[in-house]
């Protein structure tokens, strides 16, 4: 009698044609206009074209759901990243930072254009899901730590203004920066990016990373 059972990297590739349909199934949904609270789990089995059954199998719930998309997502983020772009802090320390950072800042705002029904709704769902909100938030408390820490080194080095507060800068850059490209694109279509990642860059670059002028100088 022959054997049922499955090999691993046959419950692997089951696993992943799963998720995929599922995935799919959801950003389909997003892009048709509805919102994540609106999309039932029996919608999503049946675009996904899944059995329920199938669907638990693969996750424990729509927040799971979410959260794995999220992360699905994060490595599109990385893979569709431009090979030659440079690494922000790369682009701090070089001389021409402005040009670095505007440069970095459009990839990612077209990034986030391409997969905002997502981003949205990852967004949206934090507000009052935990386990969505804490996935939502451990890269941006992550970037912004860095950014105060980086503050902190340039401060200690001359680089940039003293009578900063690199706390509260790295949480204007890093918070603000995030809710302003996603009000960016909710209400400017993509003629308009390159302009919005100039000026974010701007207020970055002069705003926080080089020292301010004195009070005599303004």
């Amino acid at each position: 009698m022959p054997s049922i059972t499955r090999s691993p990297s046959d419950s692997e590739e089951n696993r992943a044609k799963v998720e995929s349909a599922v995935f799919e199934a959801v950003r389909k949904l997003l892009d048709s206009g509805m919102k994540y609270t609106e999309i039932s789990v029996q919608k999503i089995i049946v675009e996904a074209q899944i059995a329920r059954s199938t669907f638990y199998a693969h996750f424990r719930d729509k927040s799971d759901l979410l959260s794995r998309l999220g992360r699905e997502l994060n490595k599109r983020f990385f893979d569709e990243a431009t090979s030659d772009a440079l690494d922000i802090w790369d682009a701090v320390e070089s001389p021409d930072g402005l040009r670095g950072i505007t440069k970095i800042l459009e990839e990612a705002i077209a990034r986030h254009r391409k997969h905002f029904s997502v981003l949205s709704a990852i967004s949206e769902t934090a507000a009052y899901d935990t386990s969505v909100h804490n996935f939502y938030t451990t890269d941006l408390e992550e970037f912004e730590e860095r950014v105060v820490t980086d503050l902190r080194r340039r401060q200690e080095k001359g680089m940039t203004d003293n009578r900063m507060d690199p706390i509260s800068a790295g949480r204007i850059i890093v918070w603000g920066g995030e809710q302003a490209i996603a009000h960016h694109i909710g209400k400017v279509d993509q003629s308009g990016d390159a302009a919005f990642a100039l000026e974010l860059a701007s207020i970055w670059w002069y705003g926080a990373y080089n020292r301010r002028p004195s009070a005599t100088d303004r």
